[in-house]
């Protein structure tokens, strides 16, 4: 079954992360691992009409929308981040990753996911640039609150020393602030 899920996350990447998850335990697997597969299962039977859709477009904003959960993960508890990517309406990448460490709070779980997600968009603007396609127009799309009210933060603003000319997310990363 765990076979048979791994492939159809090719086409479905909204069940990507939960048969990872179910995939760790295939070694020793319990009851309660069958009942989560059984009920990614019952997911896609209802789910049927979904599906990806990539219209022709020349709008070249990138989009990236991220969330982050505290301590998700009930056996490590750690943190788990998620985001996708648009190129214009049209879906380029998408990822789910449990964190490496232990988050101490929800806001360093969010900051976490959001300083993941900026990494990405820069690398995807210099990959666009190689094809002379300007992307200046980047917007991150999030619900962490914690990480938006440190962006707002003075001190972290005067730290970072915006210039007109750049991007938020450049001038934090020129700065190393993130790391």
């Amino acid at each position: 079954m765990i076979g048979s899920l791994l492939y159809l996350t090719a086409s479905r990447p909204d069940i990507l992360f939960n048969v990872c998850l179910c995939a760790r335990f295939q070694s020793d697997p319990r009851e309660s691992h069958l009942t989560g597969v059984k009920r990614i299962f019952r997911y896609l039977k209802g789910t049927t009409n979904l599906g990806l859709l990539y219209r022709k477009s020349l709008d070249y904003k990138l989009v990236r929308f991220c969330d982050a959960d505290y301590a998700g993960d009930r056996i490590e508890r750690k943190s788990n981040s998620g985001n996708c990517q648009f190129l214009g309406e049209n879906l380029i990448s998408w990822a789910s990753k449990r964190h490496a460490t232990i988050d101490m709070s929800t806001a360093e779980a969010e900051y976490i996911s959001v300083a993941s997600c900026c990494s990405q968009l820069l690398w995807m603007k210099h990959q666009l640039e190689d094809y002379q396609i300007n992307a200046n127009s980047i917007h991150i799309y999030c619900d962490n609150t914690a990480a938006i009210c440190l962006s707002k933060n003075p001190v972290i603003q005067e730290a970072s020393i915006l210039k007109s000319n750049t991007t938020l997310l450049e001038t934090m990363f020129k700065k190393e602030f993130w790391i």
